[in-house]
Parts: C-alpha cells; sequence; structure tokens
C-alpha cells in the first residue's frame, strides 16, 4: 500500500542523480587541478612545483577515469553496482588531490 501523495518509484532517476554527481564531483576535481596549475605557473617554474603541479594532473586523470567509467555504466539499463576498487580509486584520488592542493597553498 501506498500513502497519499507518494508516487511509484522510478527506477529511471536514481541512475540519473547518481550520475549527475559524478558529474559535479568531476568538474570540483578539474576546478582542483585547473587551481593548482595556475598556481604552479603564478608563483614559478621551480621543481617542487611542478612536480606538485604534475602529480595533481595525474591524480585529475585518475579520478576522470573512474568517473567516466561510472558513468557509461549508470547508462545501462539495470547498472552495475561501483565496486569496491573502484570507490578506492575515487576516494584515494579526491582526498590526494586535496593533500595537494592543501600544500600548494601553505
Amino acid at each position: 500500500m501506498t500513502r497519499a501523495g507518494e508516487g511509484v518509484r522510478d527506477p529511471g532517476l536514481q541512475p540519473e542523480r547518481t550520475r549527475l554527481a559524478w558529474r559535479r564531483t568531476t568538474l570540483s576535481c578539474t576546478v582542483a587541478a585547473v587551481l593548482a596549475a595556475r598556481a604552479v605557473l603564478h608563483g614559478g617554474a621551480s621543481t617542487t612545483g611542478l612536480l606538485a603541479g604534475a602529480l595533481c594532473l595525474l591524480l585529475w586523470l585518475g579520478f576522470l577515469a573512474v568517473a567516466h567509467r561510472r558513468m557509461v555504466a549508470l547508462t545501462a539499463a539495470r547498472p552495475r553496482p561501483l565496486t569496491v576498487r573502484g570507490a578506492r580509486t575515487a576516494a584515494l584520488c579526491t582526498l590526494a588531490l586535496a593533500v595537494c592542493a592543501a600544500a600548494m597553498v601553505f
């Protein structure tokens, strides 16, 4: 029995919301990587700065690969759940990118 005002669940909405969340997170990581590159270029090209910028770029590319795979998987009629490996990779890339960005600011 459904309560008054409750509709029938649409199974297509959850994957769509999840895909949009992945897009927002990818955009946030892109902004962080661009700001890291700007900080490296603005502060002068030191070896440490270039290495930190390169690390940020690699982390961004890693996150982008995981997010792209997940967004493509969510387009299926019955999406597969996110693997533990994919979740760990995304979390590690996000955390490491935040640490790199914080280290570049200080």
